[in-house]
């Protein structure tokens, strides 16, 4: 298999380890910056150059695209869609999971249970979006933020209001969603890889924290999630599309809650965690997926269906 990955820094712990695994597995593989690629596009077919080169017959591709570069990235990895290459996290997936509101309302669709959550434009209608809520404390959440940045905890009205007010002065997208206090802190990390969670971890903020985020401080320790954590993280991944991805969850006394859904999750602390070979896993799957797809029929060098995802 040829296997290009997309990521904008080759030394990354995550990016080395998919490249150790898939050679380590007899695999071709590529770091390539996804800035660096640039597309022809025509009703007579699809190119890609990559510094000043033609990129082609590349059979897999998976995306490690950084939230910054969303637009972009997500555009290389369709024009490598279209040209006949398979991704276990299409374009379409990975802008759904990078739009907390979007994923919010499509898994609620679902049945699959989460935080109480409001979103509204309009500063005069603050307080009854509070209303709908329910009383503080409330978690403030930036829509595309990653990693603990822009959430915040608000204990009185008064503070959401004006966290509210001032997040709208700068123009910034952004959810409200109820305190989960009987998660104290805590989180579970589930690692989905061809709808099955293949590792898990929990993960404790630090005292006085409520984000338990690896990069704000939190501890973690290997984990087995039970039945329902792992029924609720698959159905999660499966309802946006992705093949790999870090479904977060936390306890509630209604049962587990999605928090979020991470299209291009960290390996370095998971796999410290739990001991688990997910890069490996990560590449079985995809070279499972590529060989069963070579046989499925193609059309004008695309395999069927490819402009729908």
């Amino acid at each position: 298999m040829k296997l290009a990955i997309l990521s904008r820094n080759g030394k990354l712990y995550s990016t080395r380890r998919l490249v150790d695994a898939a050679r380590e597995r007899g695999h071709t593989v590529r770091v390539l910056d996804p800035l660096r690629c640039y597309m022809r596009i025509a009703s007579d077919g699809f190119q890609m150059h990559y510094k000043g080169r033609q990129l082609a017959g590349y059979d897999a591709v998976l995306p490690r695209i950084g939230a910054s570069i969303t637009r972009y990235g997500t555009a290389v990895l369709r024009q490598f869609e279209l040209m006949g290459s398979y991704t276990p996290n299409p374009a379409g997936a990975v802008l759904r999971a990078r739009d907390k509101l979007r994923t919010h309302q499509l898994l609620a669709a679902q049945g699959i249970d989460l935080p109480t959550t409001v979103f509204g434009d309009n500063p005069d209608d603050t307080v009854d979006l509070l209303s709908m809520l329910g009383p503080p404390p409330h978690v403030i959440k930036l829509n595309e933020g990653t990693q603990g940045a822009g959430v915040m905890l608000t204990e009185k009205p008064s503070a959401s209001r004006g966290v509210i007010e001032a997040l709208r002065g700068l123009y910034a997208n952004f959810l409200v969603q109820e305190f989960v206090e009987e998660a104290k802190g805590a989180d579970l990390r589930c690692f989905v890889v061809g709808g099955h969670v293949v590792a898990a971890m929990r993960r404790q903020a630090e005292q006085g924290e409520f984000r338990s985020n690896l990069h704000r401080g939190g501890t973690a320790i290997p984990a087995i999630a039970n039945a329902a954590e792992q029924a609720a993280a698959v159905r999660a991944a499966k309802v946006l599309g992705l093949g790999v991805a870090g479904v977060d969850l936390i306890h509630s006394d209604r049962g587990p809650l999605i928090l979020e859904v991470n299209s291009s999750p960290g390996l370095e602390g998971i796999e410290s965690a739990s001991g688990v070979d997910i890069a490996g896993k990560i590449v079985e799957f995809i070279a499972r997926r590529q060989k069963k797809r070579t046989g499925e029929p193609r059309r004008n060098g695309l395999v069927t269906g490819a402009l729908n995802k």
